[in-house]
This record gives structure tokens, C-alpha cells and sequence, in this order.
């Protein structure tokens, strides 16, 4: 039975439709902007990051002409610092403790707050010409806290305390506490403690976890806007373990030569913001749902920072998830664009490397090897670390390019494996009879191999988009936009509305592409030859 010509070429016509119109809501503007005047701030996944860029944004912009963008939900330190040494943003938010710990290493123990902040200070302007400006105020170290009842039932005050009880307590830590040689792993050395069991969590997580019982103890920032939400006690660190947090603007010094009245403006919050006020910041917004551009200019306006005196409007009360989602659809359809854009190009990219390659390899067993052992590397790399080892590669940097290079590096994967097992699997039989009635061996990989081997080449095609689609939501780290973002942002807000508004739409997109997919596969196969 002939194939129906013309639904295949409207199923391509379709996607390569549907691909270009989410180019073109993708495509920047860039008429009338000046480049020289334009700062990229950046901020990190959690409240206090954004709401203090946030407060930088609107100082900046109220007092130059220049165009600020704020790059939110970046995946953490190692993202931020990449971006900053890239150049892909020009200052964001940054702690002297995670600076000293985490960026330079250091395993002396670091005390006295103004030391650490000169000698992090300096140690960023020569290596990296970075510079710290003014601290802002505040001190947000590490603080463990438990719940006020456990606590009092065990007579617990300090965390020295805790090694008499850690084995029957259990710890939810943040993910990055986890890791981090100023979270876990150092705390448990430095004070010989042990306890029943450590797992990590999303921070955002860690307090409903601990309310419920889930878990008996968990890491907290000291202006967490949730300690004022529960009855939790904070544990003192005791004998000093933890270094201070003197939370500042670190900027690029190259933008500083520039544009040197930048420092005056950055500097704008310079002890302003002590650690009182910052965790009812951090409240308004993580507890009581406000916005961040609302919360930070009601603060500078309090303080006269900003002769802005246009009102926010307040966040509307839901009334449930379905008219919250429906009331954000143009959001979610332009958030689905950008997932699609991201999937298509990244899969077809892979697509063109990995068919040629999954056939160049037939009959050539090392080359097969070699090839299949370093897709399947990459595909064991954690894909936040291939993101942010994404933006330092020169061209890419913190844009739609990284995470588009790291998803097609993800895709490599199924789409050469089931295209070298596929024309593996053709009866060798079959072939040799080929080639006896006289067909080249192009021929016969045009006309027995590729139509035998279509249907597992096409279920690695279908893998692979399934695949980058869950993957592209951790494009949001990077500020590259997609469903991930509205997931980023809810779950350290811990707002289900919010992760489900993102969360959703990326199932049914996978499953919308993977039935698309399939039904080019019903018309691309020979009904006899099909799975």
C-alpha cells in the first residue's frame, strides 16, 4: 500500500512550522539598544538571592539610564561564578562564606567577619578581577535547626549537644549542603558527629519535611523567612565551625572601568539591610506569597533608596490551581514555545551527528566501542554540572546556546545506540542475498538496511526527545528560559500551584511529541517491519 505523501509532508511542514514560530517569539529585540549600556545582574536559586538582585535592578535603573536585566534561578554557586567570569552577567549577589569555602578552597577556619570578607576581597580581584563591593549588611550563615518540642525533650541547645542524640535523629539538608566542605561532610568531621541518617532535600522542602515529622533536624540560613514560621529551635554552632556570611555585590572589574559610577550605585544598599530585616523579606515572600519586585521596592522605598513611587500591585488571592493556570496561559504558552524550541533544535542537531555515526560504525567494532563508551560518559554527567560547564565555553555562555549544547550532548546517546543496534540486526543473510543480485553496498543500506532498521532508529529519535524535554527544564538554572522556570521558582517558594503550572504542561508535552513521533513511524515503516 503507497505511503500517503501528502500527511508525512504535513506532519513536517507542521513541526518545522511550529519550530520557526517559536524562533521567532524566542528572537531578542535589538533595535534602539545600546550594548554599553546595558548590566546583566544575576541571582541565585533561592529567595534572599533575587530579592537582593532585585533591590540592585531597581537602585540601578533608578538612577542611570541603564537597561538592567535580572538572569534569576540560577543553579546555584557554580553557575553564578562561571556566568560572572564568562562575562555572561556583570554582578549578582554573593557570600564571603561560600567565596572562602567554596570558590577559593580555603581550609583555614575563617571567624572574624571583616578578615574574611578583605581576604576573599582579595583574593577574587587577583585571580579573576572580580570585585566585592560593599556588604549589605547582613550575615546569613548556616544554622541547624529542630523543633522546639524535640529540642526541649532532649535538652538540646548547642550542636555539640547533638552528638549525644545523633543516632537517633534523622537530618533533611539541602542538596547543596550536602556537598558543600562548609555544610555536611565538614560539620560531621569537625564535631565527630553521626547521625541516624542524612538525605538531601530541597530547601524549599526541608521545613514542610520537619513539621512533619519526616525528619528531626535541617540546615537553615539564618534569615530564612520560614524560621519565623515554625516553632524551631537554632542550634549554636558552638565552636565556630560554620564562617561568616556577609552577604555583597561582586562585580566584574572590567564593568567597573567602564563604568565607574556604577560602584556609587551598587553600593546603594551598603549596611542597610541588617538580618532582622531580611528574613521578614525573605517571609513576605516565601510565606506570605508576595512578589519580589513588590517586596524590594517597598523596602527601598522605606528606607528613601528610590524616588519610584509607583504602587505595586499585590498578588491576587487564588481561588484554585485551575484558575491560577488559566489566568497565566499566555505565560504558559510562551514557556512551552521556548521548551520546544530548546527540544527541536537540540534533537535534530544530535539527530544529524548521531545517524551518520550509528551507520559510519557498521563493521568497524573499536570505532563502535570507542563511540557508544563516550556518549554513554556523557549521559552519566550530572546535568546541572554540564550547564554550567556549558557557559564557559566561548560562544555559548549563560544563553539558550548552553543549554541547547547540553541537551544535544544528552541526546547523542539513544540515537547512535539504536542506530548502530538496528542495522546491526539485519539478517546478514538478507544482505549477502543483496548483494548477490548485484546492489552496491550504498543500495543496500538505502534499501534493506535503513527501511529493516527504521523502526528502533526512530524509537531512539523518540527517546531522545522524551529525554531532552524532562532535561530542558533544568534550562531554567541557566536563565534559558522553558518550563523549568516556573518549577525553579515554586519549589523554593514551595508553591505547588507553581510547579504543577510548570510541571504539567511539560508531561503532556512529552507525551504530545512522543504520539507525534509515533505516528511518523506508523508512516515511515512498512507495516510488516514495524515493533
Amino acid at each position: 500500500m503507497a505511503e500517503p505523501l501528502g500527511l508525512r509532508r504535513g506532519i513536517w511542514i507542521g513541526l518545522l512550522g511550529f519550530i520557526a514560530t517559536a524562533a521567532a517569539l524566542r528572537a531578542e529585540p535589538t533595535v534602539g539598544q545600546d550594548p554599553a549600556r546595558k548590566l546583566v545582574i544575576g541571582s541565585k536559586n533561592f529567595a534572599e538571592s533575587r530579592l537582593l538582585a532585585e533591590m540592585l535592578k531597581i537602585l540601578v535603573e533608578d538612577r542611570s539610564d541603564f537597561e538592567v536585566e535580572h538572569r534569576a534561578n540560577l543553579g546555584g554557586t557554580l553557575v553564578c561564578m562561571e556566568a560572572l567570569r564568562a562575562g555572561a552577567i556583570d554582578v549578582y549577589p554573593e557570600y564571603t562564606g561560600t567565596g572562602w569555602t567554596v570558590i577559593l578552597e580555603e581550609k583555614r577556619r575563617a571567624s572574624d567577619p571583616m578578615r574574611t570578607y578583605f581576604e576573599v576581597a582579595k583574593a577574587y580581584r587577583e585571580r579573576w578581577d572580580i570585585e566585592w563591593l560593599s556588604p549589605f549588611g547582613l550575615d546569613n550563615t548556616y544554622v541547624l535547626a529542630i523543633s522546639e518540642a524535640k529540642a526541649a525533650s532532649l535538652g538540646i541547645t548547642t550542636i555539640s549537644d547533638l552528638v549525644a542524640h545523633g543516632p537517633s535523629l534523622t537530618a533533611g539538608f539541602s542538596i547543596e549542603f550536602m556537598e558543600r566542605p562548609d555544610g555536611w561532610p565538614g560539620l560531621r568531621e569537625f564535631y565527630s558527629l553521626q547521625l541516624g541518617s542524612a538525605r538531601g532535600l530541597e530547601h524549599g522542602l526541608a521545613y514542610e519535611a520537619l513539621a512533619a515529622g519526616e525528619v528531626d533536624l535541617v540546615d537553615a540560613y539564618a534569615t530564612d523567612g520560614k524560621l519565623l514560621r515554625y516553632p524551631l529551635r537554632r542550634l549554636k554552632d558552638d565552636r565556630g565551625f560554620f564562617p561568616p556570611y556577609q552577604a555583597a555585590p561582586i562585580v566584574r572589574g572590567a564593568v567597573l572601568r567602564d563604568h565607574p559610577e556604577l560602584r556609587s550605585m551598587l553600593d546603594g544598599l551598603a549596611y542597610r539591610i541588617d538580618d532582622a530585616s531580611m528574613t521578614k523579606l525573605n517571609h513576605a515572600v516565601e510565606v506570605e506569597q508576595r512578589g519580589f519586585r513588590e517586596v524590594a521596592m517597598g523596602f527601598l522605598r522605606d528606607e528613601g533608596l528610590t524616588r519610584n513611587t509607583a504602587v505595586e500591585a499585590p498578588a491576587q488571592k487564588r481561588t484554585g490551581f485551575w484558575r491560577f493556570f488559566l489566568d497565566r496561559w499566555r505565560v504558559t504558552l510562551q514557556l512551552v514555545l521556548e521548551h520546544i524550541w530548546l527540544t527541536a533544535i537540540a534533537v535534530a542537531l544530535a539527530a544529524l551527528v548521531a545517524l551518520p555515526l550509528g551507520i559510519w560504525i557498521q563493521g568497524r567494532p573499536m570505532a563502535a566501542r570507542i563511540s557508544l563508551a563516550i556518549a554513554g560518559v556523557i549521559q552519566t554527567i550530572p546535568s546541572l554540572a554540564l550547564l554550567a560547564l556549558a557557559i564557559a565555553v566561548p560562544g555559548l555562555g549563560l544563553s539558550t546556546r548552553s543549554a541547547i549544547a547540553a541537551l544535544f550532548l544528552y541526546s547523542l546517546l539513544p540515537i547512535l545506540r539504536n542506530t548502530h543496534a538496528g542495522l546491526g540486526a539485519v539478517d546478514a543473510e538478507l544482505v549477502d542475498a543483496a548483494k548477490a543480485i548485484g546492489l552496491t553496498k550504498g543500495q543496500v543500506l538505502r534499501q534493506i538496511k535503513l527501511p529493516m532498521a527504521m523502526s528502533t532508529i526512530l524509537a531512539g529519535l523518540r527517546t531522545a526527545t522524551v529525554i531532552s524535554i524532562g532535561v530542558a527544564t533544568l534550562a531554567a538554572f541557566i536563565g534559558a528560559g522553558g518550563l523549568g522556570q516556573p518549577i525553579v521558582t515554586g519549589l523554593y517558594l514551595n508553591d505547588p500551584d507553581l510547579v504543577l503550572s510548570g510541571a504539567l504542561p511539560a508531561g503532556f508535552l512529552a507525551l504530545a511529541m512522543d504520539f507525534v513521533l509515533g505516528r511518523l513511524e506508523r508512516r515511515l515503516v512498512p507495516r510488516g517491519l514495524r515493533a
